[in-house]
């Protein structure tokens, strides 16, 4: 009872709507009277052969049929559709007989007329009709005698009644009956859904806490190693120089002091020194050392540092490493350790890949997601129950995918950039490929595609191979190739200059007219699409580049470093940096052996997502008091991230093979 008058509710509702007011209180009117407050058959029946065929009103005879045909178009229906177009044949075909006998041949000459080709085309013994409205005594027509006898009318009417009385009594629902059900059942998952997800959450921060917890008891462990080690070393030199005792603890604290501050200086003079190539490699390891003692210890160990070194830049460049960082004005910063935890309104967990993800995108009206893997699979999916899956599909592309882009105007094209050099354009309505590019042999790699706002091209940035174990080592040198989607072939590539190391990111501004470009060898340049030409650009890194995005009133650009510093640049004043973070504990350079860290900004284009090597990602405050925060944990490196392009939702993709859709308050 429930859910029939909140059908009925809707159907008032869209008759208002409508402004059918008429049909509104014919409505009202029925309900008023309506005893049964269910399926009445008899008024179908009435209908039928009480109103339809009396006043010879074929039109709505026939329109009434094809509604119940489309009522069981489905594949799963097919025995009640077949059961329903023989009823269907019959029907007519009494209402041809009906005419006949009233002596209004007119009305027959008139239904074949109007419906003949169709019957013509159903192939079901209906030729020999065409000539009843000439016969000049039809009811005693062997072909058509039986159908005049009140016998078959009477079974006409029986087995039509059973049929209605079956069909809607039986196991068929109207769908407005069936909507309220299902708006509960969704509600009830998506509780379900919620409790399960606050319990994930709470698993994996214990989990996370516990790996804590015994990262460091290892830390602990290895200093004890180290002192015991020193204070051996300490104790056997003393006796074989002076042969005096064992010297007392002051003296031993003094000598690991010593021992760590020479260990310290070495790894300060490499910073200092611009040869030496393993900067990053020494101050991770000095962190990670510094990690693994007690805090009062910690504390002994950075004044002992600070007291002899004398240069500033480098005590400088040691207490970041150890402390965090500082803002500009010389404050010191939030520690990423600190960060909140995100307060999650719902999160969905997509588990469809089995390899880790290495890009996801939103879809340009968000009702969509595209997530690659590494072992060159695409798919498409829907995070919203209510959205239709028809767009859902899987792509197998033969390669691993390094770049996924949406097409800016129709949401129908997926753009997907592979690593031996493809360009594939997957259209979702027809969920097939519509073209396939390929770069020259010469740039096998597409590490980025980016699709004009407003015009119908797109650019692809395509590097040669480069030799190296690290991630950046391997992209060689750059091309850019702008592509023509109506012609589906190249209109022209950028001048980037030869040998131009490797670009990894693009950016349209919201007209398409400027586009940005960062490379590996640290550079922001920026190009007049209408011109082709390149029309500035400026070092922005001292480290290759991985990300670039225009800000949100495009007066500015933020980049991503490899080492982990974002920038904000004027681009009203070349050069001058509006707002920075570093975020190298989560961006770690041995990351970047796997995947390329990248950045996405909200709608608002106030909270900037970032890419991490740890099982949670940092979401920084770009604008307004708000602080920062950190996303729930993964379980492992969060290799790919975006917004949804209105709404506070953002994705994660992991090595976990994992991506998650998260919603945030």
């Amino acid at each position: 009872m429930e859910n029939m008058h909140y059908a009925e509710e809707l159907v008032k509702e869209f008759l208002v709507f409508r402004g059918f007011t008429s049909t509104l209180q014919a409505f009202e009117t029925e309900l008023s009277t309506d005893i049964g407050k269910g399926f009445q058959v008899d008024k179908i029946l009435d209908l039928i052969f009480s109103v339809y065929v009396p006043k010879y009103q074929a039109e709505k005879l026939v329109g009434l049929l094809n509604f119940f045909k489309q009522c069981f178009s489905s594949s799963n229906e097919i025995v009640l559709n077949t059961t329903l177009s023989k009823l269907e044949v019959s029907i007519l075909r009494y209402y041809i007989v009906h005419a006949i006998k009233s002596g209004r041949r007119d009305k027959v000459v008139d239904f074949f007329g109007a419906n003949g080709n169709d019957l013509l085309q159903r192939g079901q013994d209906w030729t020999p009709w065409f000539t009843i409205p000439y016969l000049k005594n039809p009811s005693l027509d062997p072909q058509f005698r039986v159908f005049f006898s009140r016998e078959w009318f009477d079974a006409l009417h029986l087995s039509f009644r059973n049929f209605l009385s079956e069909i809607f009594n039986g196991t068929r629902i109207p769908v407005l009956l069936r909507i309220s059900t299902e708006k509960n059942t969704v509600k009830r998952l998506k509780k379900d859904i919620k409790q399960l997800n606050i319990k994930l959450s709470q698993l994996q921060a214990l989990l996370e806490e516990k790996e804590t917890q015994l990262c460091q008891l290892r830390g602990t462990a290895s200093s004890a190693m180290e002192r015991s080690l020193l204070e051996k070393n300490g104790s056997s030199h003393s006796q074989a120089s002076n042969g005096t005792a064992v010297k007392t603890v002051n003296e031993e604290n003094d000598l690991s002091s010593r021992g760590f501050l020479e260990t310290s200086a070495v790894s300060t003079s490499r910073l200092r020194d611009p040869g030496v190539g393993e900067q990053e490699r020494d101050v991770s390891g000095l962190t990670e050392l510094l990690s693994g003692l007690t805090s009062s210890e910690s504390e002994r160990y950075s004044n002992s540092i600070k007291r002899p070194v004398g240069d500033d830049e480098a005590t400088t460049s040691l207490q970041t490493s150890q402390s965090g960082f500082h803002s500009e004005n010389g404050g010191e910063m939030q520690i990423e350790e600190d960060f909140p935890e995100v307060k999650v309104d719902f999160q969905e967990t997509f588990l469809g890949h089995t390899s880790p993800i290495s890009r996801c995108r939103f879809s340009a009206s968000g009702s969509n997601i595209a997530s690659a893997s590494m072992d060159g699979t695409v798919r498409i999916w829907t995070y919203d129950s209510s959205s239709s899956t028809s767009r859902n599909a899987t792509i197998y592309c033969g390669a691993e995918i390094m770049s996924l882009d949406w097409e800016c105007k129709s949401d129908r094209l997926l753009f997907i950039g592979t690593a031996d050099g493809g360009i594939k354009a997957w259209n979702v309505d027809a969920k097939r490929v519509v073209c396939d590019l390929n770069t020259t042999e010469a740039y096998p790699s597409v590490l980025d595609l980016k699709c004009s706002p407003v015009e119908p091209i797109f650019v692809s940035a395509a590097s040669s191979r480069g030799r190296g174990s690290r991630y950046v080592d391997k992209m060689g040198f750059a091309s850019l190739t702008v592509w023509n989607m109506k012609t589906w072939k190249a209109m022209t590539v950028l001048p980037l200059g030869k040998d131009h190391p490797a670009v990894t990111s693009l950016c349209f501004n919201h007209n398409g007219k400027i586009l940005a470009a960062s490379a590996t060898d640290g550079m922001i340049h920026m190009f007049d699409m209408s011109a082709g030409l390149q029309i500035t650009g400026w070092p922005a890194h001292d480290s290759a580049m991985s990300s670039l995005l225009f800000g949100p009133d495009e007066t500015s650009i933020f980049s991503l470093g490899s080492d982990g510093k974002i920038f904000e640049w004027s681009l009203q004043n070349q050069g001058q940096v509006l707002w920075s973070r570093d975020c190298s504990r989560f961006c770690n350079p041995d990351s970047a052996e796997i995947y390329r860290h990248e950045m996405a900004l909200d709608a608002s284009g106030r909270r900037l997502l970032v890419t991490s090597s740890s099982v949670r990602s940092p979401i920084y405050q770009v604008q307004g008091r708000t602080g920062n925060l950190k996303t729930l944990p993964h379980s492992a490196a969060i290799t790919t991230v975006d917004w949804h392009p209105t709404l506070p939702i953002f994705l994660t993709g992991s090595a976990d093979h994992s991506v998650r859709v998260t919603s945030i308050s």
